[in-house]
C-alpha cells in the first residue's frame, strides 16, 4: 500500500456497545503516512471509535477495514501486528524498567534473542529521547517521560499505524509541545500513520494533517478536514466555535 492510499477505511459505521449506539453512520478514511486526529468534546465518542479501530470492540453496523482487512477471528493476529497503541495513562508496568516495558512485546510476539530484543528496545528509547532512562522504573520518571516510553513500546513491533490516546493529557504546555514535536519527527522519520485522540487545540493545529470531529448531541461525525480548513471555512457554528477558541494559529 503506497503513501497517500487509505490504510484505515470506515463506511457507514455505527459505534458503541450492544444496545447503545454512541455514533451513527460514520464514514472516513485515514491515509497512509498522515497524522489523523479524532476530536470532539467529552463523551462524544472519539475514544469509542478508536476502540473499534484497534479491534477492542466490534462495530455495531457498517464496514471497517485496516490495511484492506476487516477485524475477525481469522485476521486478528495479523492486524494486531499492524498496530501499536499508547493508552492515555501510558499503562506501563510499574515493576518493570522502561527498557523491560519496551522489550515486553518483543518477548511475547517475536522470536528475537535477548540481545536483539534489548538492542531494539534501547534504539526505540533513544528515538524518543529516553536512552538515559532505560533502567528507571515508571515511578522514577516524569509524566512526559512515561508517555514517551509508552510510545516507544507502541512502536516495538514496527506497526504500520500507531494509535495515541490523549497523549497530552495531564502534561504542562511545554512538555505537551515537546511531545507534539516528537510525534511529528517520528512520522517524518518512519513514515508511519498516527491516529491521535485529543481535544487539545494547540496540539491539533501543530500535528494534524487532517481530523474528524464528533458531536455527542448529534451522535455522529460533524466535520472532516484540515484544522485550518475547518477553522476558516466550516459552516457549522459548533465547529467554528471549537476551532476559533483562543488565540491559535495554524501551522
Amino acid at each position: 500500500m503506497a503513501e497517500g492510499e487509505p490504510i484505515i477505511e470506515l463506511k457507514h459505521v455505527d459505534a458503541g456497545y450492544p444496545g447503545v449506539t454512541i455514533l451513527h453512520d460514520v464514514t472516513f478514511d485515514v491515509m497512509r503516512g498522515e497524522v489523523f486526529i479524532l476530536l470532539g468534546g467529552s463523551g462524544c465518542g472519539k475514544s469509542t471509535i478508536m476502540k473499534h479501530m484497534i479491534g477492542l470492540n466490534p462495530i455495531l453496523a457498517g464496514e471497517m477495514k485496516l490495511a484492506g482487512m476487516e477485524w475477525s477471528s481469522k485476521t486478528r493476529d495479523a492486524l494486531c501486528r499492524k498496530i501499536g497503541v499508547m493508552y492515555q495513562s501510558g499503562a506501563l508496568f510499574g515493576s518493570m524498567t522502561c527498557l523491560e516495558n519496551v522489550m515486553l512485546p518483543l518477548e511475547e510476539f517475536t522470536k528475537l534473542g535477548r540481545k536483539e530484543r534489548e538492542e531494539r528496545a534501547r534504539g526505540l528509547l533513544a528515538s524518543v529521547e529516553l536512552a538515559d532512562a532505560a533502567d528507571k522504573l515508571p515511578g522514577e520518571i516524569s509524566g512526559g517521560m512515561k508517555k514517551r516510553a509508552a510510545i516507544a513500546r507502541a512502536m516495538a513491533l514496527d506497526p504500520e499505524v500507531v494509535f495515541l490516546d490523549e497523549p497530552s493529557a495531564g502534561l504542562d504546555p511545554i512538555t505537551s509541545s515537546a511531545l507534539d514535536d516528537l510525534i511529528i519527527r517520528l512520522k517524518n522519520e518512519t513514515g508511519k500513520t498516527f491516529v491521535v485522540v485529543t481535544h487539545e487545540l494547540p496540539s491539533i493545529f501543530k500535528i494534524a494533517d487532517r481530523c474528524a470531529m464528533f458531536d455527542k448531541a448529534r451522535r455522529g461525525m460533524i466535520a472532516l478536514g484540515t484544522p485550518q480548513g475547518l477553522r476558516d471555512s466550516s459552516k457549522d457554528p459548533f465547529v467554528v466555535k471549537f476551532f476559533n477558541r483562543g488565540e491559535v494559529h495554524g501551522k
